[in-house]
């Protein structure tokens, strides 16, 4: 053998691990699963739009984009707050009444309190953030599952809501007399940037970036995976375990009432009916966007993608007037095959 073909090998050198660069790729695959989902969505939506009448593909209008943002915005917020909860192994089922909790809340303080937009923003999201932190306590402290406590915070917080809006819808109408809220809320339901951004989806765009920031360089985000990849180990390795689950429902909780405020501000009315089945739609987009059920894998970046993905599906069958049952069918299907592509992911 020639020296220049010769391999020299250092003396107590690792071998090579067959299969490990397989086993790389495809985790790489599984990591990125749903920018694939949403770059096929996206390029079957341009393949199966309709046409205008000059041939323009409707669903590549600037409209058309920005309405699918501006759809998903409420959905993906709550989505956000649903990764973290989802990241140790929980879940929050209570996020949809919350919402509607929120959306009530925003109207009669506006409307019939006489309160400030930033007063009663701050006290609307205060609820949010004290009733998660009330079920991560639940949860945490007292031991019950979070599937029962969650279950039994939807109930609650729809009771409250139908409280506090006396069963009924309450609208809001802008102005300075009484019985009006401020214009400034109204600013929720209008676009920005020459009229071309909806204010709901540059809200969905902050929280978003404040979230993938805050999992990608604060400690709390290692003992968010810590605990949902095992949870005895993470006690035992010394991390506080009860703080950390007390603060991603909080975070869940805070997150639904945002959504809830945003959603008053484009429907100009709170009910206490709003945001039926959200919580729903919520978890399928944190599962769509691959993060696992069971806890420990997953990111917001993936939630966000989740949440587009199913906006540009919900979209394009609309476009192609496709009825609403067979909607639900082909969402439900999307849905499972994540699911089940979460069980082909290789152990960590």
């Amino acid at each position: 053998m020639s020296e220049q073909t010769r391999q020299e090998v250092a003396p107590g050198a690792p071998e090579p691990v067959p299969g490990r660069s397989r086993r790389q790729r495809v985790e790489t695959l599984f990591r990125f699963q749903s920018f694939f989902g949403l770059v096929a969505v996206f390029l079957a939506a341009i393949v199966l739009s309709p046409r205008g009448d000059d041939g323009q593909i409707l669903f590549l209008t600037g409209d058309n984009l920005f309405n699918i943002v501006r759809a998903v915005s409420e959905i993906g917020i709550i989505a956000v707050g649903l990764t973290f909860v989802i990241l140790i192994g929980g879940i929050d089922l209570s996020v949809g009444s919350v919402l509607g909790l929120a959306a009530v809340g925003s109207a009669v303080l506006l409307v019939n309190d006489d309160f400030g937009v930033l007063v009663a923003a701050l006290l609307v999201l205060l609820i949010g953030l004290v009733f998660g932190v009330l079920q991560g306590a639940a949860v945490a402290v007292l031991g019950v599952q979070a599937f029962i406590v969650t279950l039994a915070g939807l109930n609650i917080a729809r009771g409250l809501a139908r409280m506090w809006s006396g069963g009924e819808t309450v609208q809001i109408s802008y102005g300075d007399g009484a019985g009006q809220a401020p214009m400034l809320f109204s600013l929720l339901g209008e676009r920005t940037f020459g009229g071309v951004v909806p204010i709901p989806a540059l809200i969905f765009a902050v929280v978003a970036v404040a979230a993938i920031l805050f999992l990608r360089y604060s400690a709390y985000s290692r003992h968010l995976y810590a605990i949902g990849g095992n949870e005895k180990a993470a006690r035992l390795s010394g991390v506080p375990v009860n703080r950390v689950k007390i603060i991603a429902f909080a975070l869940s909780g805070f997150c639904a009432a945002l959504a809830g405020i945003v959603h008053a501000g484009q429907l100009n009315a709170g009910s206490p009916n709003d945001g039926l089945a959200y919580e729903l739609d919520g978890i399928a987009a944190v599962v769509v966007g691959g993060t696992s059920l069971a806890g420990g894998r997953g990111s917001v970046v993936g939630t966000i993608a989740g949440a587009l993905l199913l906006g540009i599906l919900n979209n394009i069958l609309s476009l192609n007037s496709v009825n609403t049952d067979m909607q639900l069918l082909i969402k439900g299907l999307v849905i499972v095959a994540a699911a089940a592509l979460q069980r082909l992911r290789p152990a960590a």
